[in-house]
């Protein structure tokens, strides 16, 4: 593994010309290191250091994509100034405009309508669109296609699978401190997003028809949308989503991500924050006991039960529900 280049002067910020680093004796060869980008204007820009990227534990998803967002963004930034006013961004970036599940480290993708010319420029993927195919929106003041846009022009390059758990993430009703469901603060509906197909042709279009057929609303994020699909191919009953767990009262016990409720059988997805958070641990020990109480039975699973070398998620879960009555 190479040497990781030696630190910038603290002096020189993180946007700097080439005459300035060299008034900081910084030479043209450490000017040529991997972290050090060319932004639009022929200015320099100290990057973040990608190894920290690709090194983060895999059970910490949400902080890797929000990693790739910031930086994402700080490009957008940077390349804003010479934007043309009628370009916006599209595709990976624009999904990473909206956080969406998307890996949004390559190029910047902006689009124009016809029959402007899309852009060409270093560090930039541009691509004219036909007019009819694109509705806009702003994030923090950035011109972005909208969730819905940005779902069906992802289909040139994403798998029936994969825009699967990008609409659920658009779908996705979230939940505030007190366990209250926003609707006003979901991406988009499902309405909307078989809208975007019906807009016209574009490419990938039978792939956004395949993924409709399989987004629900309720999935919290892309490793649930997989056991989701996986106990679906593997014959599992249909689960409830999103689930309220609720004593013979009617007391709140806690919010389950996946329940098959007739056969009193929750399933738990867990992240790395369940193990390293203590108030998370000390919660969730409190809500198991609550639900054992009530005669459930809690399948709890990690990314490696379900993306691992052999999955077996969907055999956990099958043995329970097996316990508790069912039969395939």
């Amino acid at each position: 593994m190479p040497p990781r280049p030696a630190p910038l002067p603290e002096g020189l910020g993180p946007i700097f010309t080439p005459e300035q680093a060299r008034a900081f004796g910084v030479s043209a060869r450490r000017l040529r290191a991997k972290d050090i980008g060319h932004t639009h204007r022929g200015a320099l820009v100290s990057l973040p250091d990608v190894e920290e990227l690709q090194n983060l534990d895999q059970d910490a998803p949400f902080a890797r994509d929000n990693a790739r967002h910031a930086e994402m963004r700080r490009r957008a930034e940077l390349y804003r100034p010479v934007m043309l006013d009628d370009a916006f961004f599209i595709g990976a970036s624009a999904a990473g405009f909206h956080g969406l599940p998307v890996d949004c480290s390559g190029p910047l993708e902006v689009g124009i309508r016809a029959p402007r010319r899309a852009t060409r420029r270093r560090g930039i993927r541009g691509q004219q669109i036909a007019p009819h195919l694109v509705r806009l929106g702003d994030v923090d003041g950035f011109r972005v296609t909208d969730p819905a846009t940005t779902w069906a022009m992802l289909a040139e390059t994403q798998s029936v699978r994969e825009l699967v758990k990008i609409g659920d993430a658009i779908v996705r009703v979230p939940r505030d401190q007190y366990a209250n469901r926003c609707q006003e603060s979901a991406l988009g509906t499902v309405q909307e997003l078989r809208d975007a197909v019906d807009m016209g042709r574009r490419r990938g279009i039978q792939h956004l028809r395949d993924a409709l057929e399989h987004i629900r609303v309720g999935s919290a994020s892309p490793l649930e949308t997989d056991y989701r699909l996986d106990a679906e191919a593997d014959g599992l009953p249909t689960p409830t989503l999103d689930v309220e767990v609720r004593d013979a009262r009617g007391r709140l016990l806690g919010v389950t991500e996946v329940g098959y409720l007739n056969f009193r059988v929750l399933v738990e997805i867990e992240g790395d924050h369940h193990r390293t958070s203590r108030e998370q641990w000390r919660r969730d020990i409190e809500k198991y006991a609550a639900y054992a109480a009530e005669g459930y039975e809690v399948v709890r699973l990690l990314g490696t039960h379900i993306r691992g070398r052999s999955p077996v998620a969907t055999e956990m879960v099958k043995a329970a529900l097996r316990r508790h009555g069912w039969r395939p």
